[in-house]
């Protein structure tokens, strides 16, 4: 269900606004609203196919012990694949 209202809520509201409704509403427990800028920027680094960039953390959060993460990283565990410009987004079959 999550993934169907992150797709009408990247279609219906700004990216700002669609972003905060989805770190808040579609996880839990619910991701910081301070994610939603490194969000925004994972998602056009990865649009501009670079998905390797390294995204700078907010205050007093990490990822693995870092203050950056790879724009991928960001995409996969916040579940932003409906902000994608690609509708072919493959994750790793395990």
């Amino acid at each position: 269900m999550g993934s169907l209202q992150a797709t009408e809520m990247s279609q219906m509201l700004s990216i700002k606004d669609g972003l905060a409704w989805h770190l808040r509403s579609n996880h839990y427990p619910p991701v910081p609203l301070s994610m939603v800028g490194p969000c925004i920027e994972a998602i056009d680094a990865y649009n501009e196919d670079n998905a390797n960039m390294e995204i700078p953390m907010p205050e007093g959060v990490s990822y693995k012990g870092k203050t950056t993460a790879p724009a991928w990283a960001i995409i996969e565990q916040h579940h932003l694949h409906s902000w994608l410009a690609e509708d072919e987004y493959y994750e790793d079959e395990y």
